[in-house]
Formats: structure tokens, sequence, C-alpha cells
């Protein structure tokens, strides 16, 4: 009650010092603005009327035990009875966490600095939950870092660094929560390495890129060659395909000329069939014969060769005589089948008359001039043995028998040889 007194009696006494107290508090509050949140004075004099900042909570103590939490904004407290014992910044606040060793699980030494954000949730366990709530804070994060490190190799500390961060922020909130304060987030800086295993994981990294480059360039190789190879498979095919496709064509033209052409002999022996088997065409048939004979007979001394001459040179109806006996015994029975049809093929005999007749003329032709060549063969013939006399032969007889009913062709008589007796 004495307090009370005396401060009404300063109240009384120094109204006019209220308004130099305000612009104190005033200032006070501004230059507290400006500072860091992590050097906020514990404890703030009280004014009377106070004016607490945006985002900060201001602890008030009556008589040593906790009274109240101020809200930013006007607020009145009685000076000497209430005490501001703490300030907390509601800001999120970013602590610098220093260096430190670490072991991993293939005990490899490391040393690893980060940074951590944390925020302020609760003003009443933040002031008396914990002494120093940010260096309680620092000192977690630095032996849970240790600890999470402990459990993972070093391949997988760069790999699962951000997993590493997330364990370290829930394992530092499991603990922060009885201190009224919350983790963020916390995040891994910088983490150094041995000399040595900086060199170590420097080969192992140039090992492994001259691996990937060789193993790229066998593949390169070998797809080159598949290739290759594929292509030229391609081009085998191909070209076999050609081979195979212009043999068919080949075999086909080859085919459909072989068929053309016995088609052609088929209908060329039919249709000469069907005239030998006429009237006259046996006569016909004689006489081609005979001057086909002679044609190359007459050829004979035209040319430098040596050839083998039968004994009797000029016996030219007894070869013709022959190759028709030969002919009408093939042609006896097609000929006897075929004189029912006479009637029929009256102007194929008319015309092979006719041609029988113009052959006859030009055949007479031809057996006076082989005469002649048989008189000089056969006078080159004594020259050559002048030891044997001979005499020359006379020249051949040739009777053309066209009888409507003799169809064994032409009857060539041969010629007498003066010497036989």
């Amino acid at each position: 009650m004495a307090g009370l007194g005396v401060c009404r009696g300063r109240l009384s006494g120094h109204r006019a010092s209220i308004t130099r107290c305000l612009r104190v508090n005033q200032l006070q509050t501004a230059e507290f603005s400006l500072s860091a949140a992590r050097q906020l004075p514990k404890a703030r004099t009280n004014t009377l009327i106070n004016f607490v900042p945006q985002q900060q909570a201001w602890i008030v103590e009556r008589f040593g035990k906790y009274l109240k939490t101020l809200q930013p904004g006007l607020n009145v407290l009685i000076p000497v009875v209430d005490q501001i014992k703490y300030v907390q910044s509601l800001k999120e606040t970013v602590v610098d966490i220093p260096s430190q060793s670490a072991i991993t699980e293939d005990n490899v030494t490391l040393h690893l600095d980060g940074v951590l954000y944390y925020r302020v949730i609760e003003p009443y366990h933040a002031s008396y939950g914990v002494e120093n709530a940010e260096y309680a804070v620092v000192q977690l994060a630095q032996t849970t870092m240790r600890s999470e490190l402990g459990k993972i190799k070093l391949d997988s500390v760069f790999q699962e660094r951000m997993n590493l961060n997330h364990m370290i922020v829930d394992a530092i909130n499991y603990a922060a929560e009885a201190w009224g304060l919350r983790c963020l987030r916390y995040e891994i800086r910088d983490i150094q390495l041995p000399t040595k295993v900086k060199e170590a994981m420097q080969m192992q990294v140039e090992a492994e890129r001259k691996k990937r480059a060789n193993i790229l360039e066998s593949e390169g190789m070998r797809e080159s060659a598949v290739n290759r190879a594929e292509g030229l498979r391609q081009s085998k095919i191909l070209t076999s395909e050609a081979v195979r496709i212009e043999q068919v064509n080949q075999a086909k033209g080859e085919a459909s000329a072989i068929l053309a052409r016995a088609t052609a002999r088929a209908s060329a022996l039919l249709t000469l069939g069907k005239a030998l088997g006429a009237k006259h065409g046996s006569s016909a048939a004689s006489l081609a014969v005979a001057e086909q004979y002679v044609q190359a007979f007459g050829k004979l001394a035209k040319t430098g060769n040596t050839l083998l001459l039968p004994e009797k040179t000029g016996d030219v109806g007894s070869m013709v005589a022959q190759a028709m006996a030969i002919y009408s015994q093939m042609t006896s029975r097609t000929v006897a089948g075929e004189e029912d049809g006479e009637d029929e093929e009256g102007e194929t005999r008319d015309k092979l008359k006719q041609v029988t007749d113009e052959a006859t003329k030009d055949l007479e032709e031809v057996l006076s001039q082989l005469s002649v060549s048989i008189e000089d063969l056969t006078s080159d013939r004594g020259s050559a043995s002048p030891a044997t006399p001979t005499q020359p032969h006379p020249p051949p007889h040739f009777t053309l028998a066209d009888s409507p009913t003799n169809h064994r062709g032409p009857e060539i008589s041969p010629p007498r040889d003066p010497t036989i007796v």
C-alpha cells in the first residue's frame, strides 16, 4: 500500500513528465525494432504507458510472479509493481550452426555447418521452459546432425541430403516442443571432406566417366557393326532376289519360246501331214528331197574342204529313191486313211499340183546343170588315177512319173556304169 501511495504522489507531482516518458518509450521501441531478434533485451523498463511492437510478446511479472503476456499495442502497467521480465520476438529467426565434425557409418570424418530457421510459438514456455532458447536450439541441431550422419554412408550423404535435413527438423521439433519453439527448416550449407577422400572420390568419378565413355564407345561400335552387317545382309538378299527373279523370268521366257516353237512346229507338221496325205503330196515331197540333194551335191566342188563321197557320186536316183522308200512306208497308212476325204481337199490338191509342175520344171534345169557338174567331177577323178582307164559316165537319166495314182514320188533311174558288165 505504501508503494501505491508513492506512485500516486509521483503521478500527481509529475504530470508534466508523462509526455516526456511517452517520448522516451517511443524512442526505445524504435531502437528495439532496428535490433536483431537475438539481441532483444531480456527486460524492459516499465513506463506506466507501454507500447508493444507488432510480432513481439512481453512477459509481465508482478512481485516476481508471472502476471500476463502483453499483446502488440497500448498497455498500461503499474510502475515498480509490474515488471517487464522477458521480451520474445514472434518473427522467424535465422541461426547459423557452426561447423562441426561428424563420422559416417563407413568411418569417414566430415565437417558440416548449416542454417536453422525457428520461431517462438509459446512466449511463456520460451521464457520459463529453458534458460537460453537459442543456445539450446543450436546445440540440439548440432547433436541431431551428428547423430543422423552416423546412420548413413558417405555416398548417401550427397544423395540423401534432403532427407537428412528433414530428419534433423523432426528431431529438433520433438525436443523443442516443451520450449515453445518450432523449427521450420534446417539446411546443410557446406560439407568438407578430408583431402585423401576428395582425391579418392575424384579418381572414382574419373574412372566412372571413363567407364561410361568406353561403354558408350563400344555400344556405338556395336551399333555401327550391326548396321553395316544388316545393310550387307539386306543388300545380299536384294541381290539374290533380283538374280532369282531374273532367272525365273528368263526361264519363263525360254519356256514360252520353246512352247511357241513347239506349237509352231506342231502346227507346221500337222499342216504338212495334211498336205502330204492329199493327192500329189508324195510327188511334191519327192521333188523337194531331190532338189535339196542336187543343191547340196552341186556345192561340193566350190569349197576346199576334205569330204568323204560315196563310190557312185552320180547315183542321185538311188539316194532319192532310198529316201522316198522310207517316206512311202511312213505315209502309206496315212494316205490310205485319207483317200476318202479327197473331195474335201480338192483345193489343196490343185495347189500342190501347180507347185509340183513348177518344181518339175526347176528340177529339170537343175538336173541338166548337175549332169555337167558330174562330167567335170568324173574327169577330175580320171586324171587323179591314170593307171586305171576310165570312161566318162553318161549323164544320169531322171524320169518323173506324174501319174495320179502314183504316190511314191518321182521314179529316178540311176545311170549305168559302163565299166560294170
